[in-house]
């Protein structure tokens, strides 16, 4: 499989770990859009051998951290974007459904970055406690602990949202 197609397989995927790390749809994209040009100039840095996902989650937190290191530095904040989440739908269901998943979104949205990071690669993503470990940079000890506080908050918060 080639490298571009190989990246565009992987797309849907930076996109849910982008909406996790951003708060808004905006930022998730043009994170998304930040990283996939970052591997693409950088696409003879990959060693062989090395997972393409696993090389492109950590050089899309790089870029999140460089994002948020900028707007910090030049007096900006983020905006929550809740408007619209519901808008056109007819359905009981899937009203009750974009509720449901509004809660889980502000939910994890309210986490410290770092809980919230280790949930989107472990519960969302499906990676390996020692891949998720690897993509953050830190002891599994710590993604360990990291998922365990997210979990107990997150089931808190949906708790108080029921």
């Amino acid at each position: 499989m080639s490298f571009e197609s190989e990246l565009l397989a992987l797309l849907p995927r930076l996109r849910r770990f982008a909406h996790a790390l951003a708060r808004s749809s905006a930022d998730a994209d043009d994170l998304c859009q930040a990283s996939i040009e970052r591997a693409l100039k950088a696409r003879d840095q990959l060693v062989a051998g090395t997972r393409m996902d696993s090389w492109m989650y950590r050089i899309m937190r790089n870029a999140w951290i460089d994002t948020t290191r900028a707007r910090t530095r030049h007096g900006q904040t983020f905006v929550d974007q809740e408007a619209g989440m519901a808008v056109g739908d007819a359905g009981d269901q899937q009203i009750e459904a974009v509720v449901e998943l509004g809660n889980v979104g502000r939910a994890m949205q309210s986490l410290p970055a770092d809980q919230r990071e280790a949930i989107a690669l472990v519960l969302v993503e499906g990676f390996a406690y020692k891949e998720a470990a690897e993509i953050l940079g830190v002891p599994m000890g710590t993604l360990t602990s990291r998922l365990v506080r997210g979990r107990e908050a997150l089931m808190i918060k949906l708790g108080e949202a029921a």
